[in-house]
C-alpha cells in the first residue's frame, strides 16, 4: 500500500511540475521543403527476467534472446514518412549458448501539433535461461545456459506524448525532417496503453528443475494490461551542429495482471511503476545527418511473490541527406 499511496504521490507532484513552464522561443528548423532520404543500421532486444522463490536456492532467472542486425531504408517529406526495415539472417551472439530468435516489429508514428503518437507491436519467439548450469546437471560452463526456443514475448503498445512546450519539437529529436538550433525543452505528460506477455505453448515458462507444486511457477503464460500516465522532461540542444537530446520520464500505470496454468486463468489488479527514456546524439547539418537514437520500453508486473520484469530496446545509427526539391530552390534563390 505504501508503494500505491508512492507512487500515485509522484505522479501527482510531476504533473504540477508540467504545467508550471513554457517557453515562447523556437529553438528549431523544419524542413519542409525538402524531401529527406535516410537509412539506419541497429538492433533491437528484449531480455526479461523473473524473481521468485525458486528451489534449489535460486531466485531470479535471467531470459536472453540472440540479436540480429537489423537495416532500414525511408524516406520523408512534409507530413509523409515511409521506412522499411530488414532484419539481417545473422546472430550477433554464439548461437549454441543463446539459441536463434524470430522477430516481427512493426510501428507507426504521427506528429500532431503538440503531441507525437506512436503505436508498436513486438514479437520475440525464442530465448536462453542464463547461467543454467547451475541448476541442469546435463549443462556445463562451456554450455551454460538452457535454450527454450519456444517461449514466445509479445508486446502491443500505444503512447501519446503531450508537450506543454512549442518550442519542442518531436521532428527535431528525430533528427530527419528538422533539427535544433538552439536549447529546446519541454515538460510532457504521456498516456500508455499497453498489453504484454511472455509465453511457452509447449511447457512452462521458468525451467523445469525450477518447478513445484505452486501454480504461478508451472505457468505457461504471465502478461498484462495496463494504462496510465508518465510525466517527464524532454531536453535536446545543437551546437555547431553537434545534436543531442533525451526524454526522462516517471510515473504509474493501473494494470490487470494474470497467469495461466493448463487452460486456467487467475486474474489480478495492482499499480506497477513506469519509466520513459529515449537519448539521441549525432551531427546534423542542412543538408545531411548522422545520429544515434537509442529507446527503452520497460514493462513489469508482480504477482504475489513473483516479479517480471522486461525491456524492449533498439539502438540505431541513422544516416541521411535533406535534398532540395524544385519549389525550395527557387524559395533559396
Amino acid at each position: 500500500m505504501k508503494k500505491n499511496i508512492y507512487v500515485f504521490l509522484l505522479i501527482t507532484c510531476q504533473v504540477t511540475f508540467a504545467v508550471a513552464q513554457e517557453s515562447d522561443t523556437m529553438n528549431y528548423e523544419l524542413f519542409k521543403k525538402r524531401v529527406v532520404l535516410f537509412s539506419d543500421l541497429g538492433f533491437n532486444s528484449a531480455p526479461f527476467a523473473i524473481k521468485d522463490n525458486y528451489s534449489l536456492g535460486v531466485e531470479k532467472i535471467k531470459y536472453r534472446n540472440n540479436i540480429k542486425p537489423t537495416l532500414g531504408i525511408g524516406v520523408s517529406h512534409k507530413w509523409f514518412g515511409i521506412r522499411i526495415g530488414l532484419t539481417l539472417p545473422l546472430n550477433i551472439l554464439d548461437e549454441n549458448k543463446f539459441g536463434n530468435t524470430n522477430y516481427f516489429d512493426v510501428a507507426v508514428k504521427v506528429n500532431i501539433k503538440k503531441t507525437f503518437c506512436n503505436l508498436s507491436f513486438r514479437n520475440y519467439q525464442g530465448y536462453a535461461v542464463k547461467g543454467a548450469y547451475k541448476f541442469n546437471d546435463s549443462l556445463s560452463q562451456d554450455t551454460p545456459n538452457a535454450i527454450m526456443p519456444l517461449i514466445h514475448s509479445t508486446s502491443l503498445s500505444a503512447n501519446v506524448w503531450c508537450f506543454r512546450d512549442d518550442s519542442f519539437k518531436m521532428q527535431a529529436f528525430q533528427g530527419k525532417t528538422a533539427h535544433f538550433t538552439g536549447e529546446s525543452k519541454t515538460w510532457y505528460l504521456k498516456g500508455s496503453l499497453n498489453f504484454f506477455r511472455v509465453s511457452n505453448e509447449s511447457g512452462t515458462i521458468i525451467p523445469t528443475e525450477l518447478t513445484d507444486i505452486t501454480d504461478r511457477k508451472n505457468a505457461q503464460k504471465i502478461g498484462a494490461i495496463d494504462l496510465g500516465i508518465i510525466p517527464g522532461y524532454a531536453y535536446g540542444n545543437r551546437m555547431n551542429n553537434w545534436q543531442y537530446g533525451f526524454f526522462v520520464g516517471l510515473g504509474g500505470v493501473l494494470q490487470s495482471k494474470y497467469y495461466t496454468k493448463d487452460g486456467t486463468t487467475r486474474s489480478f489488479l495492482g499499480l506497477a511503476p513506469r519509466v520513459d527514456f529515449k537519448i539521441s546524439g549525432g551531427y546534423s547539418q542542412s543538408n545531411f545527418f548522422i545520429l544515434l537514437i537509442s529507446d527503452f520500453d520497460i514493462k513489469s508486473l508482480k504477482i504475489q511473490g513473483m516479479n517480471y520484469n522486461q525491456t524492449y530496446y533498439n539502438v540505431r545509427i541513422m544516416s541521411g541527406f535533406r535534398l532540395h526539391t524544385k519549389k525550395s530552390r527557387k524559395r533559396d534563390s
